[in-house]
């Protein structure tokens, strides 16, 4: 899928979702993640990056290769100038933007759009 195609998808899954508060912006640490856990039982790591233009991640916290939800215990950075988080358990990358992992292409992980407003970090989940 190429990122326009990513972006379209997004697009309409937003469209068809709601924003749900999850947390204050202060009680996230810049560059590394914390897991929220949603009122449908799924997990999720939300990742702060001050420095991306986006600067609030969010992506399912299981780790379908390792098989744990150990996420958000990932370290974050960058390959080729896309932010990503490192498995900590093989060190798989994923892609903080469309949740692909950079390693195996076969395998991704859930991607959820977040949003910083008015101090408040919000996430859109689906109806």
């Amino acid at each position: 899928m190429t990122t326009l195609a990513y972006a379209e998808e997004l697009e309409v899954a937003v469209a068809q979702s709601q924003w749900i508060e999850i947390c204050q912006q202060s009680q996230l640490i810049e560059d590394t993640g914390v897991a929220a856990l949603l009122d449908n039982g799924a997990q999720v790591a939300i990742f702060h990056l001050p420095l991306e233009a986006n600067k609030v991640f969010a992506v399912g916290n299981f780790d379908p290769i390792g098989e744990a939800n150990v996420l958000y215990r990932g370290i974050v950075g960058s390959v080729d100038g896309e932010p990503v988080v490192a498995s900590p358990l093989y060190k798989q990358h994923f892609s903080l933007v469309d949740g692909r992992c950079l390693d195996d292409e076969s395998v991704s992980i859930a991607v959820y759009p977040a949003r910083i407003v008015d101090g408040k970090v919000e996430l859109s989940v689906e109806l």
